[in-house]
């Protein structure tokens, strides 16, 4: 591989013009694409197989009328003062109310509006609004309007819900994008060679995402599919970019002509990085096995977006090394003294430094004993907007189960009405319920539904169990079958089902990545070593992430506790987290082998590769945390919460993992740390990732040119 590698570096630096000019094409193309055929991205979530979602889908069919896919919001009046204030009963308050519900019924594209139900208190009120189009189809003048119609002088109002404006995000991806620039330009000392993988991952991101966004004209997308391609893909290309400008830069002071340096690093560190990139691809694909729609979508979306960043720095990034001349090169040699010194520290006293390393990272790992899946809802949302105040407002005035209703749906063979009041009643009965509605026959008269309110919110453990003993309690009766749904039944189901792909989703990636670096670095041991690393680094983030997210540690810093982990995280986490500790393994170990493959020692492989490796890698870490560390200014719980804990494992894995564990256990293993079985290791194919096939050419000429055009 590093042969042909080699060819396309040195070809695509030779005819940079027409390289240039072909991707300039694609981003206009792609962008053009984006333009006329993107679609608003919807907020729909299923999880197929469930009994929420199958209960779910029944509902739309047999009762079209009320399960729409139109926007809601929830208009929350309260009265003003404190206890002894005003009622919102008082006639003066009615009329206000009625009068509101009136201008609500006539802001654009509002279908239906119920009539204001109030609190046995007089406090609260609640009206609900129905939207003929979905929540993407809004305006902002559309949900201006909502507001104005629903002011009343001298009422609170708070709204919540999908037609209500979000807050803003903020710009953290440009400061994370600008913090990465800081770092590319002190690693590189060069602001055309820190400009070039801006260039590139701006391009290939640009790419990606427009053609990701074209696709939303024939498939529906996640709203959340393009933050997560951009979060990851612009982390990645900026990190492979960096590697190969590295290792160009290394080989031109080695006496290489520019464009021979250019094949050279095409060829080794552009080896690594096709290996880094499939890794990372293997992973987020993988995610299809987990069979829920949103997150095949998100996974392949991500996986899409590193196969571009991958092609980008294998023919742009050299093409604009030929451009770039001795404007790239370094004025001199990269110290690597500190990757040295570290190096030999690790290997003199290897026992010691994988326990203190290990110890560290389990210890980190201890919250994760009490980690709690949910999906945040407005009562996880910043105290300060209108949707969490609304959140409150109707807990305290009709209790938390208010903000989290259960919906029952009924069905028999023979006389459903009866049926269906005969569960009311029992319902009733059942600790933890604090009101039931009448049931609601559909015209055919075969399914009724039940409303349920809990008396605990709709995160709390007490609402969980309270749905396990609905159904195990109608799990069959009187030939009637009853089955829960509801945002908090999906919920449960969801992180159920989650829970249960778990294992061969794991299975899946590490089963192909194992394969994968045992053909990189032709041995058992070192995949062995890599996979467990990576589980000590994934255990350390989910820690992390309880404490701040879950316990609350960061409050005083602005980040706010949700008190649940989004059920997504976890194995999204996985995957994620899985491709990038294969970069940094793939980054360092591929430069150990080519040492030992030259003829070093095992330790001494163990400290040269740190020493060529420990500073390239410390940046690229340190880039991906500056990117992900940027989503974590946004207002919002759970994009704070991915951007912490993608932070969190990149430190984790760079630093305590693959720059401290590994060449720990490298040193203890020594010439065992290469084993490969003989009959393996005459099937295997070479993939000759470190480039040993490169050294057997001709010796390149003396430096010539700056540009080495041929």
């Amino acid at each position: 591989m590093a042969v042909y590698l080699s060819r396309l570096g040195r070809l695509c630096f030779r005819r940079r013009r027409l390289v240039a000019l072909v991707w300039a094409g694609l981003l206009v193309v792609a962008a053009s694409g984006a333009a006329f055929l993107s679609e608003p991205a919807p907020d729909r979530f299923s999880v197929p197989g469930t009994e929420s979602q199958r209960a779910n889908d029944l509902l739309k069919e047999r009762f079209p009328q009320i399960a729409t896919d139109g926007a809601r919001a929830r208009v929350v009046f309260a009265a003003p003062g404190g206890p002894e204030g005003t009622s919102l009963n008082e006639p003066a308050n009615r009329t206000a109310m009625e009068q509101a519900v009136a201008r609500i019924k006539d802001a654009p594209k509002v279908a239906d509006v119920s009539e204001p139900v109030v609190s046995k208190d007089g406090r609260v009120a609640l009206a609900e609004v129905g939207y003929r189009v979905p929540e993407y189809e809004l305006t902002d003048a559309d949900r201006d309007a909502l507001r104005e119609a629903a002011a009343i002088q001298g009422v609170r109002v708070e709204m919540s819900g999908d037609a209500v404006a979000s807050p803003e995000e903020g710009a953290g991806e440009l400061l994370g994008v600008a913090a990465a620039a800081i770092v590319l330009l002190v690693t590189l000392g060069s602001l055309v060679a820190a400009g070039l993988p801006l260039l590139t991952a701006a391009t290939g991101i640009v790419i990606a995402l427009s053609l990701i966004s074209a696709t939303s004209a024939f498939i529906e997308l996640s709203s959340d599919t393009m933050a997560l391609a951009l979060m990851l893909g612009l982390a990645v290309a900026i990190d492979y970019a960096l590697l190969i400008i590295s290792r160009y830069r290394q080989e031109v002071l080695d006496g290489r002509q520019p464009i021979d340096a250019a094949g050279q690093a095409a060829g080794t560190a552009g080896s690594a990085v096709v290996f880094a990139g499939l890794t990372v691809i293997i992973a987020l694909a993988g995610l299809a096995v987990v069979d829920i729609p949103v997150l095949t979508q998100l996974g392949l979306a991500a996986a899409f977006t590193v196969a571009v960043a991958v092609l980008v720095a294998l023919t742009l990034l050299p093409a604009l090394l030929g451009f770039a001349g001795h404007r790239a090169l370094a004025r001199r040699r990269p110290a690597a003294s500190a990757g040295r010194r570290w190096g030999r520290l690790v290997t003199s006293r290897p026992l010691p430094v994988l326990a203190l390393a290990a110890g560290g990272l389990l210890l980190a790992a201890t919250p994760a004993l009490d980690l709690r899946l949910g999906l945040p809802d407005d009562g996880t949302a910043p105290p300060e907007t209108t949707q969490r105040q609304a959140y409150d407002l109707l807990a305290e005035g009709f209790g938390p189960g208010i903000n989290g209703p259960l919906t029952l749906v009924v069905q028999a063979p023979h006389d459903t009405e009866a049926a269906a009041e005969r569960v009311a009643r029992d319902v009733t009965s059942l600790d933890g319920v604090a009101a039931v509605e009448p049931p609601m026959l559909n015209p055919a008269g075969d399914t009724a539904l039940v409303g349920v309110v809990p008396t605990s919110g709709p995160t709390s453990e007490a609402t969980e169990d309270l749905i396990t003993a609905i159904r195990d309690r109608f799990a069959a009766r009187d030939g009637a079958t009853v089955a829960v749904t509801g945002q908090t039944a999906l919920d449960i189901d969801t992180s159920e089902k989650l829970a249960g792909a778990l294992a061969p989703y794991l299975a899946v990636v590490v089963g192909l990545a194992f394969v994968l670096l045992t053909l990189v670095f032709r041995s058992v041991l070192v995949p062995l070593k890599a996979t467990a690393g990576f589980l000590l680094s994934v255990a350390a983030t989910f820690g992390a992430v309880v404490a701040v997210f879950q316990w609350g540690w960061l409050d005083l810093l602005g980040i706010h506790a949700s008190g649940v982990i989004v059920h997504l995280l976890p194995i999204m986490l996985i995957g994620m987290v899985f491709g990038l500790a294969m970069d940094y393994q793939v980054f360092l170990v591929t430069r150990m082998r080519e040492e030992h493959v030259r003829g070093a020692s095992p330790t001494e492989a163990v400290v040269t590769g740190l020493g060529h490796g420990a500073r390239v890698v410390t940046a690229a870490a340190v880039i991906m945390i500056s990117v992900f560390v940027g989503f974590m200014l946004s207002d919002t719980p759970m994009v704070q919460s991915f951007g912490f804990a993608l932070a969190a494992a990149v430190l984790f894995d760079a630093f305590l993992v693959r720059m401290t564990i590994v060449p720990a256990v490298m040193a203890l293993l020594g010439r065992a740390g290469w084993w490969l079985p003989p009959r393996l290791d005459g099937v295997l194919p070479h993939m000759d990732v470190e480039g040993e096939r490169l050294h057997d050419r001709p010796p390149p000429a003396t430096v010539g040119s700056s540009s080495g055009t041929e």
